[in-house]
């Protein structure tokens, strides 16, 4: 068996367990989404690989491939170079039908778990390893030297987190999950830590879950994130629809999974009463009705479950074929839903005046989506991962809208369209133009990673829509959507049925807890090369849809204006004098413009290290980006835009390009103007 060079994504983070619809003031709040007919059939990919497309596993092959992976893991973390302390444990695995193997392991080092450790191994049929992917990085394949001894008492930690939880909102005196030992590798060097776990509420109700980092050492903190991600139904958002329930009368789904509705009748702890009745008829469609937000939750979670399995192969939330389940009626008119690991389950609350329970079909779908993600990629509900996080929930909800194929609630890229949340008619989001809800961001840039997550995964969204239908003006279901591109270039869609493929396969075989969108670039590419070929239009279009929001270079080098390139290769020394790759430019007239476009391809084991500026004629330097150790991904391969009008355009400019850490190298290939 062979090993392959590993793809490293941000390191910043850990797990998320609970996952919300709305922001809820502060970064490390709870992931949140706003979420009928008959469910239709499976979505066609046209002319996807068929070997490359995720088999459909029973649970119990499923079962079988995970003992197989436990059997071997010994030999597995052999070949990867791990030392005689570190061992693996199997989270998820996803068998392609040609028969390669996506197994995903986290890590332990002297038993004491390794938050930031995880990494997916793929293996072709015959079992010969074909890739490695990490989530954070090391200077060597072993972790070595990590003191398990600490030096501060469990003690001063859980007094650190419960002084955290407390500015979020919560009462605890005790922490919920006392301090226990682990190695912190999400960032910088490896080190022991205690991970402490406050409960509680935050501010607006929802459950607080807050895990905060300690070092075992000094006591500092180290980093904290938020956990908190057939009868007849007549619902307030999707008219009137079949349920799976129980014989008994009760919203059980036998038939998927034996998901259950509960209603929590206004608690915000425990599972509630289980919704059940004299008949097989639920709710009347108004919210007085206390049936009606369970129909909607029931039947919302019937269709999430159908879509996965139908569409992408997977029997339930973890794969293994059992359900979750909803509760409804949490809190008073709190204007929120969430997901929750802890609970295994969806809560929705009743909105404003309990008047528009958050219990549309988009907003469950988001909700279970969270789980999904919980599962397999397990992104880092903060900075670039927490908004690709969210991202993947908007995308996959509008996927689940698209194939429900309800007649009330038809099918768009509007999340949160139907509860109101704004009080004025408009969604919650928008994927076309995602700054249309006056937060989110429609494209990347440098900072985005400091911006709350429910607005920070507009990008992503943004590139779901571009890949799905393409730029420009259009109505699709009655709606209509003009969707701009950073680069002023257009974008051709290939269709939501093979961008949410590309996506979901993306999301379980190529993403880590750590992936920023560097790296989901990286990953979709990968994704769309094994289901379409490298060659094809698909893959060429996420190309052309990731340049559309700033991320990475168009599929044929495309531009607009008059281009100055330089492609000749210089490379950039580790830890060492800055280097710089020159163009001259002639013939324009004037200053240069505020909208210049700087083409920057530079290969790197490890981005973060690198300063890089653009360097005018006259000397002034305009900084593209900074050095980052939380930066872990691989190469910086986008276009920057930089308002140069008060410089003269004609002269020589420079890309300006130093490496500050050591341990990676790379170099530059091509730097261009676009003027």
């Amino acid at each position: 068996m062979r090993s392959t060079p590993s793809r490293r994504a941000t390191a910043t983070g850990a797990l998320i367990a609970v996952a919300a619809l709305l922001a809820v003031g502060v970064q490390t709040g709870t992931a949140s989404a706003t979420a009928g007919g008959s469910a239709a059939a499976a979505p066609v990919a046209t002319n996807a690989k068929h070997g490359a497309l995720a088999k459909h596993l029973s649970p119990s092959a499923r079962a079988e491939l995970i003992r197989e992976a436990n059997a071997s893991k010994a030999a597995t973390a052999k070949e990867l170079g791990l030392g005689s302390q570190e061992k693996l444990v199997v989270r998820d695995v996803i068998q392609d039908n040609d028969g390669t193997t996506h197994t995903r392991y986290e890590r332990t080092f002297s038993g004491l778990p390794v938050l930031g450790g995880d990494l997916i191994v793929q293996e072709s049929k015959a079992g010969e390893t074909e890739g490695v992917t990490k989530a954070s990085k090391v200077t060597s394949a072993q972790l070595k030297a990590v003191d398990t001894a600490a030096d501060i008492a469990p003690a001063k930690a859980e007094t650190q987190a419960l002084g955290a939880a407390k500015d979020a909102g919560s009462k605890k005196t005790v922490a919920d999950r006392a301090p226990r030992k682990v190695v912190w590798m999400a960032q910088g060097k490896p080190q022991l830590a205690y991970e402490t776990v406050v409960g509680g509420l935050q501010h607006d109700g929802t459950p607080n879950e807050l895990h905060v980092v300690t070092d075992a050492s000094t006591g500092a903190k180290l980093y904290e994130w938020q956990a908190i991600e057939t009868g007849t139904g007549n619902t307030q958002y999707s008219g009137q629809v079949t349920l799976g329930t129980a014989p008994s009368y009760t919203l059980t789904d036998t038939g998927r999974g034996n998901h259950k509705t509960y209603n929590l009748n206004h608690g915000t702890s425990g599972t509630g009463t289980l919704f059940s009745g004299s008949d097989d008829v639920w709710g009347d469609g108004t919210p007085q009705n206390v049936e009606t937000a369970g129909a909607d939750a029931h039947y919302g979670a019937a269709e999430t479950w159908d879509y996965y399995k139908n569409v992408q192969g997977r029997t339930g939330i973890r794969g293994d074929g059992v359900g979750a389940y909803s509760r409804v009626h949490y809190g008073n008119s709190y204007v929120n839903a969430f997901w929750s690991d802890s609970c295994f389950c969806m809560t929705y609350g009743d909105g404003s005046g309990n008047a528009k329970p958050l219990t549309s079909l988009d907003v469950a779908a988001h909700e279970m989506t969270h789980g999904v993600t919980s599962a397999t990629a397990n992104l880092v509900y903060s900075g670039e991962s927490g908004g690709l996080n969210e991202a993947t929930s908007d995308i996959m909800a509008a996927a689940v809208e698209f194939y429900s194929n309800n007649a009330t609630d038809v099918g768009d890229y509007l999340i949160g369209e139907k509860i109101d949340i704004n009080g004025n008619g408009t969604p919650l989001r928008y994927m076309d133009k995602p700054s249309k809800d006056g937060a989110s961001k429609d494209a990347w840039y440098s900072g985005i990673g400091s911006v709350d997550v429910h607005y920070s995964s507009g990008p992503a969204n943004h590139f779901f829509y571009l890949l799905s239908e393409g730029s420009g003006a259009k109505t699709i279901n009655g709606v209509s959507y003009n969707s701009p591109t950073s680069d002023g270039l257009p974008v051709t869609g290939i269709g939501r049925d093979k961008a949410a493929l590309i996506w979901f396969k993306a999301l379980t075989t190529k993403f880590s807890s750590t992936t920023n969108y560097a790296a989901a670039r990286t990953g979709t590419l990968a994704a769309a090369g094994d289901l379409y070929g490298t060659t094809s239009a698909e893959y060429k279009a996420v190309a052309d849809a990731w340049a559309g929001i700033n991320v990475g270079s168009r599929s044929g080098g495309g531009t607009g204006g008059t281009v100055f390139e330089n492609t000749t290769r210089i490379a950039i020394p580790d830890h060492g004098a800055a280097v710089t790759s020159s163009v001259n430019v002639t013939g324009i007239t004037g200053n240069a413009p505020s909208t210049l476009q700087v083409g920057v391809d530079i290969t790197h084991t490890w981005r973060g290290d690198l300063v890089i500026d653009l360097v005018a004629p006259d000397g002034t330097a305009y900084r593209l980006k900074n050095s980052s150790l939380s930066d872990s991904a691989d190469n910086v391969q986008t276009t920057y835009t930089v308002n140069a009008s008060s410089e003269v355009a004609n002269g020589t400019w420079k890309l300006k390009v130093q490496d500050v850490y050591s341990g990676d190298t790379g170099a530059i290939n091509s730097f261009k103007l676009t003027f």
